[in-house]
């Protein structure tokens, strides 16, 4: 006879939700691939536990927080390996979505266009000549001439001397 008040291990597994289960699954991955993580995982429950232990030692609480520099030491080591942690958690979704497109994108194939007409511009006088042209319209060419000089005065002699 079956007893039917209490669940099997096999019902309970099956009852849990897979999709929690799959959106966890990178920071899984993370936390058994990255022994650092594990380091800072384990040393902030080591300094938080030991923090705990020292704020409970029958102080007041308030005393033992500004006195004891054990106990700020123990708090401080568990901020930086939980910060330390979070961060490397953080990364972990990151590599789990699809790779960025390699190559040039639009933005750079103008940049590398502009630059390269630029320079081409300033290398090149019939270039830049056709480009002007193109802008503003053909120039008529024309040659310049002096004035005719006056020849009926005579050239001046320099004062004092005769």
């Amino acid at each position: 006879m079956a007893i039917r008040g209490k669940k099997s291990v096999a019902d309970q597994v099956k009852s849990v939700d897979l999709s929690g289960i799959s959106k966890a699954t990178p920071y899984i991955q993370r936390v058994i691939q990255d022994a650092t993580l594990r380091d800072n995982v384990r040393t902030a429950y080591d300094s938080t536990r030991s923090a705990y232990s020292r704020l409970t030692n029958g102080k007041a609480p308030a005393k033992a927080l500004l006195e004891d520099k054990k106990l700020q030491r123990d708090l401080q080591n568990a901020v930086e390996a939980l910060r330390e942690a979070t961060n490397a958690l953080a990364e972990a979704p990151k590599k789990t979505r699809p790779a960025k497109k390699k190559g040039l994108r639009l933005g750079r194939k103008l940049m590398i266009a502009t630059l390269g007409f630029g320079l081409a511009l300033a290398g090149s006088e019939g270039l830049r000549t056709k480009v002007l042209d193109m802008v503003f319209g053909k120039e008529e060419e024309f040659e310049y001439t002096p004035p005719p000089a006056a020849a009926s005065t005579p050239p001046s002699s320099p004062v004092g001397a005769a």
